[in-house]
């Protein structure tokens, strides 16, 4: 019995010794965080999408408390609100951004191409992207496996089934980032908004030469020039075969669109122009 006890006295010894160790080094290692950090994540929507750039909410809270002012730190999904009361929280000024949204710029899919082979192996973009140009043919077109769709924490993307391309929910996209990056072909873009959400954008990539880029899809950029030619705001460059607007440039005066000989650039949310309302009543009445 006097073993037991004996052992017993020494394990609780040896436990309080361990204690008193364990409590003095917490003390002398311990990290004080800064009570604001908790404040700002909690103003912050804790989807931890990594649009702002870090891994996750509380990572940014941390980031936002040891800088110096809020420059080039944003939450893309709590927009200017979210940003603004936390700038109230740290006394800090913040300029408004200009709202984003993602931006598919691919405009053939299965209604401007014709299937030259047929794809059956991985499911996955970045797969696919390694080994095989397209079905139709072009080597930067959209691939239309989802791979966007898959990262998107908002349901602000799907594929659609007439043509195979993505299509962006205008009023889900946070323009987080996440479809940007999961992209092989760096086919989506953030993009300004625009003035009552109207755009006006090259929806090619392919950098292949004209007559080649014309054979693999109808609507393909061929280069021409044409656009950057009548463009008076040089928002328009044409590089590697590809025209590209600058949408801080651009005034959406849309005499490019009008120019392009391929319907490569795509007008966004405007309403009809009244020379083409005109037309299509002279058909009605014909009809």
């Amino acid at each position: 019995m006097s073993i037991i006890i004996y052992s017993i006295l020494v394990l609780v010894l040896t436990a309080g010794i361990a204690a008193v160790i364990l409590y003095f080094v917490a003390q002398k290692f311990k990290v004080i965080e800064d009570p604001r950090i908790d404040l700002i994540a909690e103003k912050l929507p804790g989807a931890n999408c990594g649009g702002c750039g870090y891994t996750g909410c509380r990572a940014l809270a941390e980031t936002i408390v040891n800088a110096s002012s809020l420059e080039g730190l944003r939450c893309p999904v709590g927009g200017d609100k979210t940003i603004n009361d936390i700038a109230e929280i740290l006394g800090l000024e913040v300029s408004a951004s200009t709202p984003q949204i993602a931006v598919v710029r691919c405009n053939g899919g299965k209604l401007n191409t014709t299937a030259k082979v047929q794809y059956d192996g991985v499911q996955d973009c970045l797969y696919a992207h390694l080994n095989m140009s397209s079905e139709g043919g072009c080597p930067n077109g959209c691939l239309g496996l989802g791979n966007c769709v898959g990262v998107c924490a908002f349901d602000a993307i799907i594929i659609d089934k007439e043509s195979g391309l993505p299509i962006v929910d205008e009023e889900k996209c946070v323009s987080c980032g996440a479809c940007v990056k999961a992209c092989p072909r760096k086919i989506i873009e953030l993009r300004n908004k625009g003035i009552k959400n109207r755009r006006v954008f090259v929806s090619c990539v392919n950098t292949e030469k004209g007559g080649l880029a014309k054979k693999n899809c109808n609507v393909a950029c061929i280069g021409c020039g044409k656009c950057e030619k009548v463009c008076e705001f040089d928002a328009i460059k044409i590089e590697n075969n590809l025209a590209y607007i600058d949408f801080t440039k651009c005034k959406l005066c849309r005499k490019c669109v009008t120019e392009c000989p391929t319907g490569a650039i795509l007008e966004i949310n405007f309403p009809p122009k009244k020379e083409k309302i005109a037309v299509e009543q002279a058909e009605a009445i014909q009809n």
